[in-house]
């Protein structure tokens, strides 16, 4: 009945959920990578299913114990943490660098979708019979878990096709060019690299850093935006629960535009580093504007979250996906095939970290300091995290050979003026 408590007791089961998949990430990477994907993730989606039925339950079966519902945060963190390891890995088995960072940005709208279908379908059931909310959202997550056991191919050469180029050199090897399954001598020596190793991939941990920053606020923003909207007015009206859900949905729309447009523009920029950069700096003044004026009408509001949602998940996406893909891939592991989890789920429970305080903190602060708190909070955070993607900028544009080109082609020419000014006088 209180409101304040209220929002404490949710920031503790959104952080009861966060920090349970943000541990279970590092080590569900290196899981994966020695593990059969298909298996993985079908034992990972029942696993998931299983809790989310936990939850709808206690709706019938009149369950308040707040030890019972941390208890099944954590368990459904745990599962859902063997997703994005072992997806990372199936999709950069089947797709190269040329145009990750598109293909990525389309692939991770899934996750907006879902976050949707999260959002809308609980308001439904919010008032009455809000338990069904979790048990309709089980019985899909069986139903896809039948399909991805009976379908999913999770590497191309498994069905007599080649793996993607991962770079432009033209002495890679094809990894099946002597079989039509990953079973060949070379690829059976091949062994899962450990976690410390993957520390040391160039720009491994300054991405990691920026994912902490960003995915505390992106997450902080997905978790408590319905909360928001619903409890302050907008244009002089109070929302409903749907309303406010259905306007939420908005952040996630733009979500979909901004992994689609951040991964096509990192494509386009040929770096990941300046399109991460430039969208998280564009992320500061929307939400500073979300705030200023996001109760003044309705449509008005509608569209800022709409925008917000682009600037803020579009950075996110791009080092979830086509970063985690790169580095799980990068020339210095010298075509290890067994990397590419255990890096996702590294960079992945980095983030996931800074998205377990979010919530938290977003709770608390909300509570005692007010949302003007937060929303400057958000601002610092994604200042934060454009200082560091900066610094990966700056060490993209050194490695990536752009300055040293230039710096030959000042050379080549100085070579080419002084060999024709030779000859001319020996003439």
């Amino acid at each position: 009945d209180d409101p304040d408590n209220g929002r404490t007791l949710l920031g503790t089961l959104d952080y009861a959920w966060l920090f349970s998949y943000a541990v279970t990430m590092f080590f569900s990477g290196q899981l994966a990578d020695r593990s059969d994907m298909r298996y993985f993730l079908t034992v990972g989606m029942l696993g998931s299913a299983m809790s989310c039925a936990l939850l709808g339950l206690t709706y019938f079966l009149n369950v308040h114990q707040l030890f019972y519902f941390i208890l099944v945060q954590i368990l459904g963190g745990a599962f859902q943490a063997s997703g994005f390891p072992a997806i990372i890995a199936v999709m950069s088995n089947w797709f190269g660098k040329g145009k990750r960072g598109l293909i990525m940005g389309i692939w991770y709208t899934h996750n907006q979708t879902g976050s949707i279908l999260g959002t809308v379908i609980p308001a439904i059931f919010a008032h009455n019979h809000w338990g069904w909310s979790f048990l309709v959202a089980a019985v899909v997550m069986v139903a896809m878990t039948v399909v991805i056991f009976l379908f999913l191919v999770a590497d191309p050469c498994y069905v007599g096709l080649s793996p993607p180029k991962h770079h432009l050199e033209k002495d890679e090897t094809d990894e099946c060019s002597t079989s039509n399954r990953p079973t060949t001598d070379n690829e059976s020596k091949q062994k899962a690299i450990s976690m410390w190793r993957a520390l040391f991939i160039p720009g491994m941990l300054e991405f990691s850093l920026a994912h902490f920053f960003a995915k505390m606020v992106s997450y902080s923003f997905l978790l408590w935006l319905p909360f928001y909207l619903k409890n302050n007015e907008i244009g002089d009206h109070c929302l409903t629960t749907f309303q406010s859900g259905a306007i939420a949905a908005a952040f996630d729309v733009g979500g979909m535009i901004g992994s689609i447009g951040a991964g096509l523009l990192s494509d386009l920029l040929n770096a990941r580093a300046v399109a991460i950069t430039v969208l998280l700096y564009s992320s500061i003044p929307m939400i500073f504007l979300l705030r200023k004026f996001g109760d003044v009408n309705l449509p008005l509001t509608i569209f800022l979250v709409l925008i917000t949602g682009v600037c803020v998940i579009g950075p996110h996406s791009v080092i979830t996906s086509a970063v985690s893909a790169d580095l799980g891939t990068h020339k210095s592991l010298k075509g290890n095939r067994k990397a590419k989890s255990t890096v996702t789920g590294l960079i992945n429970g980095i983030g996931s970290m800074g998205a377990a305080f979010g919530p938290l903190i977003t709770g608390a602060l909300s509570s005692h300091k007010g949302w003007d708190a937060v929303f400057y909070l958000f601002m610092a955070l994604y200042f934060a995290a454009g200082l560091v993607s900066c610094y990966c900028t700056y060490r993209t544009y050194r490695i990536s050979g752009i300055y040293r080109g230039r710096k030959t082609s000042r050379i080549s020419r100085n070579l080419k003026l002084s060999r024709i000014f030779l000859t001319n006088n020996n003439s």
